[in-house]
């Protein structure tokens, strides 16, 4: 097969309380990249140190390096020199969840060096990742709900927010940052004297927040990404945790079952998929991308958009991959060629 690129550089680790999993996320693509199509180069990167940690050249082993002997990257064109060459990277596959990956630095940087890379542009990694901006492009369409919500920022009045959520929202209520993942910072509120509280933890994460209706429902996701003809959505999953909402120890600690292909009706199926593709395309993703609702009586209601899902063994993305009968190096293999 011929290939675009040759020097594939896979940068994980992150300024967020995400980079433990972004480690792992970095580390099983790292593994999964075709190895006889591209040389892999792994690269953690937190506060602004980046450093190559292992590497794997075409039809040949992967090279750990020990910690004393990792070369930093030269950001002025994105290269590394190790083994007494100089290798300038011709793709970026972007496995940072958080903070810069997911809110476009990232992005931002690899664009100003024209390198290519595998996720949405750094403008749209800014919109979608903060969830009021995202939901300020989908409050107005016909295909999809969203919860109503209060926002704030820091140094506004807290008891002026807490009772404007109360009367507004009701509860319980969701307070979180509107910014981050793994569900880092979010609360589920059940009665006014836990909101403070909750809008602290919130602001420990980041410097806005927002109070959510809870919606009662189904917690289902859906995956789209582009093969370079189309858009394509991956299998619905459903997920069923007995913790209070899907949260961190839920997703990593398995507290949490998720169902896949989800137990629901082909129409319904059909639906989801058709309405992730849509949110794609209206936010102008690209990349692999992960829409998360909440399918409630009065219908499907937006939750967030994952930009860098988790790519972790069991996560949901590589759990919806195997379901749809396709092997995950050639997955990947697609995602690097269509970016």
């Amino acid at each position: 097969m011929e290939t675009k690129y040759h020097d594939i550089a896979v940068i994980y680790g992150s300024d967020s309380s995400e980079w433990e999993v972004s480690c792992r996320s970095g580390e099983f693509v790292s593994s999964r990249i075709d190895g006889m199509l591209y040389n892999v180069y792994e690269i953690f990167a937190r506060f602004g140190r980046w450093q190559l940690v292992a590497y794997r050249m075409i039809n040949s082993m992967r090279v750990i390096l020990p910690e004393p002997e990792r070369p930093c990257i030269d950001k002025t064109d994105f290269s590394v020199t190790v083994a007494g060459r100089t290798v300038r990277f011709d793709f970026a596959y972007l496995m940072q969840h958080g903070t810069p990956g997911e809110n476009g630095l990232m992005q931002g940087y690899l664009e100003m060096l024209s390198v290519p890379f595998s996720s949405c542009s750094a403008f749209v990694s800014a919109i979608t990742f903060d969830k009021f901006s995202c939901k300020s492009y989908l409050k107005d369409v016909d295909f999809v709900k969203c919860a109503d919500d209060v926002f704030m920022r820091r140094g506004d009045d807290v008891q002026e927010f807490c009772g404007r959520a109360a009367e507004k929202l009701g509860f319980p209520m969701f307070v979180k940052p509107t910014d981050g993942g793994s569900s880092f910072g979010v609360t589920k509120v059940k009665k006014a004297g836990e909101l403070e509280e909750a809008v602290r933890l919130a602001f420990s994460e980041g410097n806005t927040i927002l109070a959510e209706r809870f919606i009662p429902g189904r917690e289902l996701t859906c995956a789209v990404y582009s093969n370079g003809r189309e858009n394509v959505a991956l299998p619905v999953i459903e997920i069923v945790t007995d913790h209070e909402f899907f949260d961190y120890d839920a997703k990593y600690n398995g507290f949490s079952s998720e169902i896949c292909p989800a137990e629901i009706s082909r129409e319904l199926t059909m639906q989801i998929q058709d309405t992730s593709k849509k949110i794609y395309e209206r936010l102008g993703c690209s990349g692999v991308v992960r829409v998360d609702y909440i399918l409630a009586e009065d219908g499907l209601y937006f939750l967030e958009v994952n930009t860098i899902p988790g790519m972790t063994s069991a996560s949901l993305v590589p759990k919806m991959v195997r379901t749809a009968g396709m092997d995950m190096t050639a997955f990947l293999t697609e995602i690097i060629e269509n970016s």
